[in-house]
């Protein structure tokens, strides 16, 4: 194997992009792109999607501007306005974009949610946000008839892809349209979105024991322009595939607004069954994809496998982003590709904010540099710069006119959670990093107890408080343990109530009640039961012990 040193020492060709971001009072991402796009060149293609039975479907920008204009056309129908909200979950379908195009045209709030999800955690979402229509296909519906009646926002149900008492059939009902609904939204006149106006809302693991919901505006799409152009470097000759499901907003910076500002074509892989690492090879070689965008645990599956059996020539821009990726994973994949892993940094709440690029020397493991227009900082507890090399703060500029394209509104409904983030005119990610001499910046780990496991970020007082509904359980502590393939796991610590005794049997009733209730994801993998939790003299729960103990098996509280 190469040392560490001789791969510092690969160059690639220097690209070095500086971009500026003028944001115009109104903006609108359907009619502004997609539209626009669909008039300057109406074959240009836009996305292929394929699924595992090895069906393809080709969409051009006229067609998703078309289709997303009967969509629209179909919600007007229903009685849908501007500034109402809709919840969608759906698979990687192409309806998807449609739906999602078809609503910014409206002025129409969305918000995607992961098909992982219960009812439970469905409800909860739904009256958080006040949403008055749900878009969905069979394989989800019966989780929303479930807790219909305990959402009293909720009042339409839109399927696609099939037909069900109670629902509206969206194939069943646009096939009596005209034709002329592909052509114009029908309007009086064109609905106008400031950039400012909401657009989208995202719900992301904070620190309670529900998500919080990240608000952005029509503004958003511009922001990842940095994203596609500066970090993934794409043109519109670029075929990218990222992996990641709909729900999660990774499809906004690695499928969606971005690529299309910048003319690249997306690849969209409807793969439900069990991840299976190869199936990416062979959609690389097949499609000769330019651009991989993946999770860290996805690289680290893909070096398990047989890279030189591929055909990977067309493949130019490796992206990484979500959680560190491991040095050993890095050469693995340059040994087996050739190719370097570029690593980006950002949030739901941001678009990419710091990056590495072939414009700097390559450092593996960092997160690279801040990108234009984004101002970095690292802070101490109390707000002040810290030294060079010192772990501190992220820390944003933000204010004044000064925020960066594509931050975030703010929390919805949240209060407690803005004045926690926004500070003194910056706004605090909840993550720690520190900058070294030549002013790359690396990843130091989350101020709070986030777990981050195969991408998903997890509030260990979500996983809490499900496990506490069991009536065995008197208290518990959720930690991230670290692992090979997956990056962390979730470990529980539980203390039973006096009439219960730990088992085995007890661990795995505990854990498929968590699987019940909430979405898989989300339940403790590894169980521990103990006397009693290690806590401070005010009564809190101490979870750097537990962290401890959950790396090396160090008890000292017991």
């Amino acid at each position: 194997m190469k040392t560490s040193t001789a791969l510092e020492a690969v160059e690639e060709p220097q690209i070095d992009i500086e971009l500026k971001i003028d944001i115009p009072e109104y903006f609108n991402f359907g009619y502004d792109v997609i539209d626009q796009r669909a008039a300057e060149d109406r074959n240009k293609l836009a996305m292929i999607w394929c699924n595992q039975q090895g069906d393809e479907r080709k969409l051009t920008f006229l067609e998703l501007s078309q289709l997303s204009n009967r969509a629209a056309n179909f919600l007007l129908d229903i009685g849908l306005k501007q500034n109402d909200s809709v919840a969608l979950m759906l698979s990687r379908t192409p309806e998807w974009w449609i739906f999602s195009i078809a609503l910014i045209k409206l002025g129409i709030v969305q918000c995607s949610m992961p098909s992982l999800l219960t009812p439970y955690d469905i409800k909860a979402r739904l009256n958080s946000g006040e949403f008055k229509m749900v878009i969905t296909n069979p394989e989800n519906a019966d989780k929303f008839e479930e807790i219909y009646d305990e959402c009293p926002s909720f009042q339409h149900k839109l399927m696609i892809g099939g037909e069900k008492t109670d629902w509206i059939s969206f194939e069943k009902e646009t096939a009596k349209m005209s034709r002329s609904a592909l052509y114009k939204v029908n309007t009086p006149k064109r609905i106008k979105t400031r950039s400012d106006d909401s657009m989208m809302i995202w719900f992301t693991s904070g620190t309670s024991k529900f998500p919080k919901m990240v608000e952005h505006s029509h503004g958003y799409p511009l922001g990842h322009q940095i994203t596609a152009q500066v970090w993934q470097r794409l043109n519109s000759n670029d075929l990218q595939l990222c992996w990641t499901d709909t729900g999660w907003a990774k499809i906004s910076w690695g499928s969606y607004f971005g690529q299309w500002i910048a003319g690249a074509c997306v690849l969209v892989c409807d793969y439900r069954n069990k991840f299976v690492a190869e199936d990416i090879l062979v959609l690389l070689e097949k499609y000769g994809v330019t651009s991989l965008c993946a999770a860290p645990t996805i690289y680290r599956m893909l070096v398990l496998c047989d890279l030189k059996k591929y055909d990977l020539s067309q493949l130019q821009k490796c992206l990484s982003a979500g959680e560190n990726i491991h040095r050993e994973t890095i050469q693995a994949w340059h040994e087996g590709t050739g190719k370097l892993i570029y690593e980006g940094y950002g949030q739901t709440e941001t678009v990419c904010m710091i990056c590495s690029t072939p414009a700097m020397p390559y450092r593996p493991g960092a997160m690279g540099k801040p990108t234009p227009g984004w101002q970095v900082e690292l802070h101490d507890e109390d707000g002040h710069p810290v030294t060079p090399g010192e772990e501190g703060r992220i820390a944003i500029e933000v204010g004044n006119g000064k925020n960066p394209v594509g931050l975030f509104k703010g929390y919805l409904f949240n209060d407690e959670a803005n004045a926690e983030s926004f500070i003194n005119g910056y706004y605090y990610t909840g993550d720690k990093a520190r900058c070294d001499a030549e002013g790359f910046f690396w990843f130091a780990g989350r101020n709070d107890d986030i777990i981050k496991s195969s991408g998903y970020r997890i509030s260990p007082s979500e996983v809490e408080y499900v496990i506490m509904q069991h009536s065995a359980v008197h208290e518990v502590a959720a930690v991230a343990v670290p692992d090979d393939i997956r990056g962390n796991i979730i470990k529980a610590y539980i203390v039973l109530k006096p009439n219960f005794s730990n088992s085995e049997t007890m661990g795995k009733e505990i854990q498929s009640h968590a699987k019940t209730l909430s979405a898989p994801y989300k339940y403790p993998r590894i169980i521990q039961f103990i006397s009693q939790m290690p806590k401070t003299y005010s009564g809190k729960i101490r979870r750097n012990v537990l962290r401890q103990h959950a790396e090396d098996g160090i008890c000292t509280w017991m």
